[in-house]
């Protein structure tokens, strides 16, 4: 089955527009992804004929619902191949997925003078957590050195693991650089010193498969909406054993089993980390726009994106000024540039004007700028609805931008 990206892009309403009196070209991916006209169905049919809470109403509605909340569990467990549905667990997004484990687990196992490590290139959602539970138990953060062209440091990772590191918290694919990580020989590496590994697949499981199972991740983190799904719901995988060792972070409805003002008993997983009305909705639209991409060639996919920024790739290195950030071997994704003599934030107001949206700063990833001595970057990021043209018009309007400001 061939990948034909026009039909594709046809499947996204919003992109059918135009911006400044010029035809949308959306490369801001790397935030978030558009919605398929599946994924918008699937919200409205759910707040049309089935809108109610789950698993306790009596009721037909509230039957439909939960049938439809628990299968769209087993679609993501399905999605990552993780052994039972029971290990996926429904939380706002990755950075609240991280902070379940920083809080459960890292309360629970992390030991003064334990290590942690994580990578100069993560996102702010995978350092934080980690520099407040630290703080909190005496443990040290390490960082795990990035190349110039923002690879990850192998050998400098093989020194750092010792007997005092007791988690490994890693990005698969880097938001700020589009690097894409070797993170099953990290893993490997880790557990041969005892180490659990988390890895945060928010950039990575909307571009290729991903199988937690085959990586033996202990956990692995994503987000709905950058996978063409909605706002405010993500995942929290984690292996069964390490779930049901770790305690609840918060207290409430649905995570309990008995409350009285003697104690309380709570539930068995994935209902223990749910407390409260989940986002239903949410839930439901992120299965639809699983079953959208499992619907698509994921192979001849792959292809497309790779295809498109290879291409993205040359039209940089011939585009006089242009300095790329992030040039490893293995990437998906992500563009990100600078222009000589210009500031990020004024080249994105600029190709926003041509109708070309990028996105602008440090994108949570402030330890990487600081590394290359920069305050941010313009990306443009990919995915599957765009095309070459779409490269074509981000570098003509480079072309304005540069005839504007230099």
């Amino acid at each position: 089955m061939a990948f034909n990206v026009e039909q594709v892009k046809q499947d996204f309403p919003i992109l059918d527009q135009e911006i400044q009196g010029k035809p949308l070209v959306y490369l801001d991916n790397g935030a978030t992804t558009q919605k398929p006209k599946a994924v918008l169905d699937a919200l409205k049919h759910y707040y049309e004929f089935d809108n109610s809470n789950v698993h306790r109403g009596a009721h037909a509605l509230s039957d439909r619902a939960t049938v439809a909340f628990e299968n769209a569990r087993s679609t993501v467990q399905q999605f990552i191949n993780a052994e039972q549905s029971k290990e996926i667990i429904w939380t706002r997004g990755t950075t609240e997925s991280i902070n379940i484990v920083a809080q459960s687990y890292g309360t629970e196992f992390i030991d003064k003078g334990d290590q942690i490590l994580v990578s100069a290139m993560e996102h702010h959602a995978n350092i934080v957590p980690w520099q407040m539970l630290c703080e909190r138990k005496g443990a040290e953060l390490k960082v795990i050195p990035v190349s110039e062209s923002g690879e990850l440091d192998m050998d400098a990772y093989a020194e750092l693991l010792n007997d005092k590191v007791k988690f490994v918290s890693l990005v698969h694919v880097s938001n700020a650089l589009g690097t894409v990580n070797p993170v099953a020989d990290v893993i490997e590496q880790a557990h041969a010193v005892g180490a659990k590994v988390l890895i945060d697949g928010a950039q990575a499981v909307a571009h290729f498969p991903v199988d937690v199972q085959a990586l033996d991740a202990d956990f692995y983190v994503f987000s709905a909406h950058k996978l063409f799904g909605p706002t405010g719901v993500g995942v929290l995988y984690g292996k069964e054993a390490l779930l049901n060792a770790m305690p609840p972070v918060q207290g409430g409805g649905e995570m309990i089993e008995k409350v009285s003002f003697n104690g309380t008993t709570f539930q068995g997983l994935p209902f223990k980390f749910e407390a409260g009305t989940p986002n239903i909705a949410g839930a439901i639209g992120l299965a639809a726009a699983i079953e959208y991409v499992n619907g698509l060639d994921r192979e001849a996919m792959q292809a497309h994106e790779d295809d498109i920024l290879a291409y993205a790739h040359e039209k940089a290195e011939q585009c006089e000024g242009l300095k790329l950030i992030g040039t490893a071997k293995n990437k998906a994704g992500v563009l990100s540039f600078l222009i000589e003599g210009t500031h990020p934030a004024d080249v994105g107001m600029l190709l926003d004007q041509q109708g070309v949206a990028v996105r602008t700063g440090h994108h949570c990833a402030m330890p990487i700028m600081d590394q290359y001595q920069i305050p941010g970057t313009a990306r443009a990021s990919f995915s599957i609805y765009n095309t070459r043209a779409d490269v074509d018009a981000l570098f003509a309007a480079i072309e304005k931008v540069k005839m504007f400001l230099l």
